[in-house]
């Protein structure tokens, strides 16, 4: 499989700049991942096409300001991190301007409020930075980062918590499961009131999720690592779930991985918690869920592999034709597909 293969021509003036004022007023489009058959709805419409003992599951980590802004002690010069991943006092950083970030290097922020001392060198600017300061560090994070939008926005976000589900709880995404950005709490109390069941696991999104194929062999491509967590609760009622063979319906890709992860290595559901660089794409069985809720993703990237690998390459690349010629916004503040 080539990279081209998962290509389409999207007009720039589909991409979303921001979000919709309502969260549930999305336009929702259903795939049938069988039949191919597309139908065109709004959000709420999720409602008729949930079942009594389905059973939803959702990634309720928290984007923090993960890009900072900072100089080089040594020279002044500008650094930008994208904060990735945390072990520790250190973390995995995506660095602008990596050339000039050597080992030992000492990066400032806020007037020394913060130290970031280089610890490691990784490939394709990654490095690892340990982190220097007096207090909390995340008071000082919420004081000096800010929120890391996809590089295709470029539209100001007024209010921040817009780039937030409302059940996000659990800090160190570097990017939203923009997929829970549909759902509100009024609408969670009728899925649930409906008969389904609405369950939490983490993922903490980094570069894993975003970074685009290089490589022209679609099986050359490495995943980055992100860290994921599933309590042992979580686990049983899905192993309940599987065993009466009710619906797996995950809200999102970053939910879809941790639960395939979890599945893929232990062969049921358990409480455990680690770093998955799984990678899902056209070929993969799925083991853990039945449908997905979904947005409309990049050409060429990991995520539209990952909804061909369950409902066919053609039949999501006809979607995408029909989304496009139906005006349906796309990517992180876009509309969203129902796979099932």
């Amino acid at each position: 499989m080539k990279k081209e293969d998962f290509y389409y021509d999207l007009p720039q003036e589909l991409i979303a700049q921001v979000p919709l004022k309502d969260r549930t007023a999305s336009r929702l489009m259903t795939l049938n991942k069988r039949t191919g058959e597309v139908e065109h709805h709004t959000f709420t419409d999720l409602l008729d096409f949930l079942q009594p003992g389905d059973v939803l599951v959702r990634n309720n980590s928290r984007v923090i300001p993960a890009r900072l802004f900072g100089t080089k002690k040594e020279t002044g010069a500008h650094v930008e991190l994208l904060l990735l991943r945390q072990e520790g006092n250190v973390w995995e950083c995506l660095v602008g301007n990596a050339k000039v970030v050597k080992l030992g290097t000492v990066v400032s922020f806020g007037e020394d409020k913060l130290l970031a001392k280089c610890t490691a060198i990784k490939e394709n600017g990654l490095r690892d930075f340990e982190m220097i300061y007096e207090g909390v560090f995340n008071e000082i994070l919420n004081e000096l980062g800010e929120t890391p939008l996809p590089p295709y926005i470029h539209e100001k976000l007024q209010d921040k918590n817009r780039y937030q589900t409302v059940y996000a709880k659990v800090d160190g995404s570097a990017a939203a499961p923009t997929a829970g950005l549909h759902f509100t709490e009024d609408l969670f109390e009728k899925i649930r009131a409906k008969g389904v069941e609405v369950l939490d696991v983490t993922l903490h999104v980094g570069l894993g999720t975003f970074k685009p194929l290089k490589e022209e062999e679609v099986t050359d491509h490495v995943m980055h690592e992100e860290y994921y967590s599933m309590t042992e609760e979580v686990a049983e009622r899905l192993n309940l779930a599987k065993a009466e063979g009710r619906r797996i319906i995950a809200i999102g890709t970053t939910s879809c991985r941790t639960l395939e992860s979890v599945m893929q290595k232990y062969g049921r559901f358990c409480g455990c918690s680690g770093n998955t660089g799984i990678y899902i794409y056209p070929g993969y069985e799925f083991k853990a869920i039945d449908a997905l809720i979904t947005n409309f993703h990049l050409p060429e990237s990991t995520l539209i592999l990952l909804v061909s690998a369950l409902a066919g390459r053609e039949n999501i690349l006809h979607a995408y034709q029909l989304a496009i010629e139906e005006k349906y916004r796309f990517f992180s503040f876009g509309d969203a597909m129902f796979i099932y």
